[in-house]
């Protein structure tokens, strides 16, 4: 490995104070101080002992010199000799032959790569060759293994970055197999070991968190936090806590805040004091509009007792909702209760199809010739709702052929999975019933900002087909005893959301307004009490300059206004009035069409309602489920709930949040010093490409 001393950039501003790492190796007896290359060996000031940055002196700062430009010219070949044979050179500090014809750029990559500070040395070097018993020591007290020390930072600091972007644990890089490969390119190599690694970990975990707490602080307006659950394999139970919130150029934001450790016995004030004190470390509690939770007991209670607070601090309105897409993960689950057998029967064969070539083959040609239409490979065979509803699909539109690959393959996939008519029956049944539903889910998924307007509008959608059924004197009684427990789950749901809150966060989304809002929501009263809440919070106290007197000009002026002047301002500060109940103008055209990107109708219609798009602002950025849908109804979800479940305690938290603040694009810090990782990836090609030269040189020799 050809990688120089760790680098970093300061990104905090005015100065910073650096030091130089200095690396001594000896060629051929002479021991020497190699040069700082250009870029190469500046880190922060930070105990070396700490992170194993490097070598450099702790508190000697020295300032980097700037290597003299290199002319392609025979200063490099100085440190050359040519052989006899005029066919090839050889270094003289350790003997690497190139080829007569190798470009002198080239020999100038190996000088620097191989034997930094060459150009001071070089007096030394070209007397190697008679005088090897010359040693020049600059610093005694150095040790000199650390040079490669120095080396392998680089390296040492791109494996923190694999390990955090795949989710991996540093105990990976314990796993024998792994060292031995690493050995096998370079037996010197040189890793941090495990607890120095947790340390890094947890040091670039505090000093983004600052970062993310200090990006809050400018957030003008209000924030919208996301409670998810799950347990890990050892048992640990965890609480992620996400912020959001609509920014000024009407741009959605997000940032995971915490994951936090909820000690056992897990109960209600575990849950709440969690919360609580991630709210307090990044100081946003005066900002919080809303929670949406995920349906769980513990959620609600933790909710509830933080409300209770705010109420009693009169910090404004807060509210907190139930997870709508768990709510219908729950209802289309019990819709699929009497099939469930025959989707696992259908999902096994579905996974042979998937694992042997020669049955998914004779699945194309049958479905061809039965005309049952085109299949693409694989199939979606995951638990979640998309994949059984792809198991629904095989039996309902794909009958004849599967019937017909597993009689040509009985001997491999067995008669037990020919299904009875009857079970075709209900399998056909329940399809057509919960086609609404999946068309609702697939929408819910791709939907660019899936706001509490929109989804009530789905979720009232549901609720219409779940009566349907129920009133249909065709659906089977088994079909309707499930179609009532789906309806008391969605019963349960409205309940919760049936709010004044909900109400005037979904009536500013532009596509609803009031014309699609469900009739339970939708009432004179709560309109009222939503006119009252923007013209209390949003009418006058964003806009101090419209409602007073004269504007600031105007008393510069010393209130030597024309006649005519004052009559104009008085005429324009009635129609202002006239206007502060922009909500009531809004409602009045009709909505926008379902297209419609949200945030982009409200960044050009705010100089319209430039009161009511504040308001806007605010509610918009309330979410109606706790994770984002396509991870729940999608197979995408079983990549996060196996990271989640294989992640250790010691290293869940800081992984976790470093990888999402990461790719919100959030930069790697070491402290308060950036890991410039383009730079090393830099310095990674450039010494793959040295390499590259030098193995083809000595396959020319």
């Amino acid at each position: 490995m050809n990688f120089a001393a760790g680098i970093v950039t300061g990104k905090a501003g005015g100065s910073m104070d650096w030091s130089v790492n200095t690396a001594y190796k000896t060629y051929k007896g002479v021991e020497v101080e190699p040069k700082h290359m250009m870029d190469m060996t500046l880190i922060p000031s930070i105990d070396p002992i700490d992170i194993g940055l490097g070598s450099s002196e702790k508190g000697n700062a020295a300032p980097s010199a700037k290597p003299r430009k290199k002319t392609m010219t025979s200063v490099y070949l100085k440190f050359f000799e040519t052989a006899p044979d005029g066919k090839s050179r050889r270094c003289k500090f350790c003997g690497q032959s190139y080829s007569i014809a190798t470009a002198t750029g080239n020999l100038g990559r190996h000088l620097a790569n191989r034997h930094p500070g060459y150009d001071k040395s070089g007096d030394a070097a070209t007397s190697t060759a008679t005088a090897p018993q010359t040693t020049v020591i600059v610093k005694k007290s150095q040790p000199q293994a650390k040079a490669h020390q120095v080396d392998y930072d680089h390296l040492n600091w791109l494996l923190i970055r694999w390990l955090i972007l795949a989710s991996l644990p540093p105990s990976t890089l314990e796993e024998k197999w792994l060292m031995n490969s690493f050995r096998f390119l370079n037996p010197s190599i040189q890793l941090w070991p495990g607890d120095k690694y947790k340390a890094v970990f947890r040091e670039v975990f505090r000093s983004m968190q600052e970062d993310v707490r200090l990006s809050l602080e400018q957030v003008s307006s209000k924030l919208s936090i996301i409670l998810d659950f799950w347990t890990s394999y050892e048992s640990f139970f965890y609480m992620s806590v996400t912020c959001q919130w609509i920014d000024e150029s009407w741009s959605f934001r997000k940032v995971l805040l915490d994951i936090c450790h909820i000690p056992y016995p897990c109960g209600d004030s575990e849950t709440y004091h969690s919360l609580e004190k991630v709210l307090e470390n990044y100081n946003i509690e005066n900002k919080v509009l809303s929670c949406t939770h995920d349906n769980s007991q513990n959620a609600i209670h933790a909710c509830h007792t933080l409300k209770e607070k705010f109420d009693g601090q009169k910090v404004g309105p807060f509210c907190y909702i139930p997870c709508a897409a768990r709510t219908l993960s729950l209802i289309i689950d019990d819709g699929l209760r009497t099939t469930k057998p025959v989707i696992s029967r259908v999902r096994e064969f579905a996974l042979q199809l998937n694992e042997c070539t020669d049955f998914s083959e004779d699945f194309i040609q049958f479905s061809m010739a039965y005309r049952e239409g085109s299949w693409k490979f694989p199939l979606d065979t995951s638990a979640r709702w998309s994949g059984s509803y792809q198991m629904l699909d095989i039996v309902h539109k794909a009958g004849k052929t599967m019937e017909a690959v597993v009689r040509k393959n009985g001997e491999k996939l067995g008669d037990r999975m020919i299904l009875t008519a009857a079970e075709k029956t209900a399998v056909s049944i329940v399809h057509g019933y919960l086609e609404p539903f999946y068309k609702t889910t697939n929408n819910m998924c791709t939907t660019k900002m899936p706001t509490i307007g929109l989804i009530l509008f789905f979720m009232d959608h549901i609720s219409e087909m779940i009566t349907v059924c129920r009133e249909s004197r065709h659906t089977p009684e088994w079909l309707k005893s499930a179609a009532e427990d789906m309806a008391k789950k969605a019963r349960s749901y409205s309940s919760q959301v049936c709010n004044i809150f909900t109400y005037m966060t979904a009536i500013l989304d532009p596509r609803i307004k009031c014309e699609l809002i469900p009739e339970n929501l939708n009432s004179e009263n709560h309109l009222e009490e939503a006119r009252a809440h923007f013209m209390r919070n949003y009418s006058t106290g964003h806009f101090p300059s419209v409602t007073s007197g004269y504007g600031a000009h105007e008393i510069e002026d010393g209130g030597s206004v024309s006649f005519a002047e004052e009559i104009a301002r008085k005429k324009r500060r009635g129609s202002i009035v006239s206007a502060t109940d922009e909500l009531t103008q809004y409602l009045s055209e009709p909505p926008a069409p379902m297209p419609t990107d949200v945030l982009e109708w409200w960044k050009v219609n705010s100089t319209r309602y430039p009161r009511l798009s504040v308001m806007a602002r605010d509610f918009l950025a309330v979410q109606a489920t706790s994770v984002a849908p396509e991870e729940l109804f999608c197979s995408k979800g079983d990549e996060i709930d196996k990271l989640r479940f294989s992640m250790p305690h010691d290293s869940t938290q800081a992984i976790l949040c470093i990888k999402s603040w990461a790719q919100d694009g959030i930069k790697f810090k070491y402290r308060s010093t950036e890991i410039d990782y383009e730079r090393l990836m830099e310095l990674a090609a450039a010494s793959v490409a040295d390499n590259n030269v030098t193995s083809s040189d000595k396959k020319q020799k």
